[in-house]
């Protein structure tokens, strides 16, 4: 008898209430930082933020689970990143500009040879000594067969 004497009275102790009390507190805190985390995160993601911080409110552990599985996969910042990537490689592409296919420097349409890294971007007609295209098996200006 004297064991659950000993443990009803931890029960009633104040290092008992005590453990109790921070418990309680940790849980509020962790609460709180849930619902803060929640705004931030689907602020940052463009998600409805204060729908999101509502629902982790309500729902504190549920609700903030469901925003994980359905949150958007990519920031706001990442996403429009991306897109001016994508819009400087078109424009790039769509430049009237010949740049070399291995260091992206502008370079002459009748270059033959990169300047820059020395890439072969041509091969010289050995007849007539135009620039052609290395895949041509005939030079078009004089009819050399190649």
């Amino acid at each position: 008898m004297d064991f659950f004497t000993s443990i009803v009275e931890f029960f009633s102790s104040p290092v008992f209430k005590l453990i109790i009390n921070l418990l309680l507190l940790f849980s509020f805190v962790l609460y709180l930082s849930l619902a803060k985390w929640t705004y931030s995160d689907a602020k940052r993601r463009g998600a409805m933020a204060f729908y999101w911080t509502i629902v982790a409110l309500l729902f504190p552990l549920a609700g903030w689970l469901v925003y994980l599985i359905v949150r958007p996969g990519e920031y706001l910042d990442d996403v429009r990143e991306r897109e001016l990537e994508t819009r400087a490689k078109e424009a790039m592409l769509n430049s009237s500009d010949v740049v070399c296919p291995a260091c992206y420097k502008p370079v002459d349409k009748d270059f033959l040879l990169c300047p820059y890294c020395r890439r072969r971007l041509k091969k010289s007609c050995p007849s007539c000594g135009r620039a052609l295209n290395t895949n041509w098996a005939i030079c078009p200006y004089c009819q050399q067969i190649l």
